[in-house]
C-alpha cells in the first residue's frame, strides 16, 4: 500500500509543455473568448443579411377563430382602437343576452413590388455590419497575438533575470565566505563582512523579486494560451541574442487592423444614412385577401336554431359560407417628413440699410387740427 500511495504523485505530474513563440500566437489566437465573441458577431451579421432579404418576399397572414356573442348592434362610430372588438349586421333594435355561434377563416398576402431602393439599402447596412464584425475579429486576433507575444517574451526576460540573479547571489556567497576567513584572520576589518553581508541579501532579494515575476509572466500567458502555468517551459532560441539590423519597412497605416475597422465603421454608418434617405419614399403593397365567415344569426336577427331543441348542437354556425375575396395595391408614406423637408425655404442672410430717423410732425398735426397757420 505505501507503494501504490508513494506512486500516485508521480502519476498525476504532467511533463512541461515546451511552447514556442509561433505556437503561443496560434493557441491564443484559437482559445482567447474575446476572439469567439467576435466570430459569432459575425455570423449573427451574416444572418441579419438573410433577415434583410427576406423583404423581397411576400408576406402571408393567415386567421382562424370561433366565437359566441350576442346580436346585438347599434349606429355609430368608433375611432380606431384595440379594446372594443368590430360587429358586422344590420341593426335590430333588441337588447337581449341571447347568443349565437360564429366563425371566421381567412388569408392575407401582401407583396411589395417596388420601394425606391430602400430594401437594397437595408441589405447594403447589413453587409456594412458585416465587413465591420470581420475587422473587428481582425482587430481583436491582432490585439490578442500582441498581448500573446509580449506575455512571451516578458517569461523569458523573467527567465533571464533569474539566472543573473542567481550568479549575483553565487557571487555574493563566494564575497562573504572570503570576507569572512579574512575578517577571522583579522586580515580585514568587520565593516567590511557586515557590507558583504547586506550585499549578499539584497542579491537574494532580487533573485526573490525574479522568481515572482517570472510566476507572474506565466500566469498572464496562461491566460491567452489555456495551458496551466506549472506546465510553460518556453523556448528561448534565438530570442535572447541581438537580430541582425534590417532596415524598417515604411509605415502603412491603411493596414492596420485599427484603422481598418474604423473606416468599416464609418463606410456602416454611411450605409444606415442612405436607408434613411430611401425611408422618406412612400411605400406601395400590392395585396390580396380570401376570407369566409359562418354565423348562427339569420338576417333580421333571429336564431337559425330556432325551431330546434336548445340543447341540440348546430354544426352550420361554423361552416364558413360566405366567402369573398379582395385584391387591390395600397400606399402609405410619411407625410410629415416630407412637409417638413420641402415646406420651409432655406435661411438666408438679411441686407438692411439703416433708415434717417423721421422728423416730429407733432405740432403741424396739432396747428391743422385746429385751423391754426403755420406762418
Amino acid at each position: 500500500m505505501l507503494v501504490i500511495a508513494g506512486a500516485l504523485p508521480s502519476q498525476q505530474t504532467t511533463p512541461p509543455a515546451t511552447l514556442t513563440l509561433p505556437q503561443a500566437v496560434e493557441n491564443s489566437l484559437k482559445n482567447y473568448p474575446s476572439i469567439r465573441v467576435s466570430q459569432e458577431q459575425i455570423n449573427a451579421a451574416g444572418a441579419a443579411i438573410q433577415l434583410a432579404r427576406t423583404a423581397y418576399l411576400p408576406k402571408v397572414d393567415a386567421l382562424a377563430q370561433v366565437n359566441r356573442a350576442t346580436r346585438n348592434n347599434v349606429f355609430g362610430l368608433l375611432l380606431p382602437q384595440s379594446v372594443i372588438p368590430s360587429m358586422s349586421g344590420p341593426v335590430i333594435g333588441s337588447n337581449n343576452f341571447g347568443s349565437v355561434w360564429g366563425s371566421a377563416i381567412g388569408g392575407l398576402v401582401t407583396w411589395e413590388p417596388f420601394d425606391f431602393g430602400l430594401r437594397g439599402a437595408n441589405v447594403a447596412v447589413a453587409n456594412a455590419a458585416r465587413v465591420q464584425s470581420e475587422a473587428a475579429v481582425k482587430r481583436t486576433q491582432f490585439e490578442v497575438a500582441v498581448a500573446a507575444v509580449d506575455a512571451y517574451l516578458s517569461l523569458v526576460a523573467a527567465q533571464e533575470t533569474v539566472r543573473a540573479a542567481q550568479a549575483g547571489v553565487d557571487r555574493g556567497d563566494v564575497v562573504v565566505k572570503t570576507i569572512t576567513a579574512q575578517v577571522n584572520a583579522q586580515l580585514r576589518p568587520g565593516a567590511d563582512q557586515s557590507r558583504a553581508e547586506a550585499e549578499f541579501a539584497a542579491a537574494r532579494t532580487q533573485l526573490i523579486q525574479a522568481e515572482q515575476a517570472i510566476e507572474v509572466s506565466r500566469a498572464t500567458l496562461s491566460q491567452f494560451i489555456g495551458i496551466d502555468p506549472s506546465r510553460i517551459a518556453v523556448v528561448t532560441g534565438s530570442l535572447v541574442r541581438l537580430p541582425p539590423e534590417q532596415v524598417p519597412p515604411t509605415l502603412n497605416t491603411a493596414t492596420n487592423p485599427v484603422m481598418v475597422e474604423q473606416n468599416a465603421a464609418v463606410e456602416q454608418a454611411r450605409a444606415q444614412l442612405r436607408a434613411l434617405e430611401r425611408s422618406y419614399f412612400p411605400r406601395f403593397y400590392l395585396q390580396g385577401t380570401a376570407y369566409a365567415r359562418g354565423t348562427g344569426a339569420e338576417t333580421n336577427g333571429d336564431r337559425s336554431v330556432k325551431r330546434r331543441r336548445a340543447l341540440r348542437f348546430d354544426p352550420r354556425p361554423l361552416d364558413p359560407s360566405k366567402s369573398p375575396w379582395i385584391s387591390g395595391l395600397s400606399g402609405t408614406g410619411p407625410s410629415q417628413h416630407l412637409t417638413v423637408r420641402g415646406a420651409s425655404p432655406p435661411i438666408r442672410p438679411c441686407r438692411c440699410q439703416p433708415r434717417a430717423p423721421r422728423p416730429n410732425r407733432r405740432p403741424h398735426v396739432i396747428k391743422r387740427a385746429w385751423g391754426t397757420s403755420t406762418k
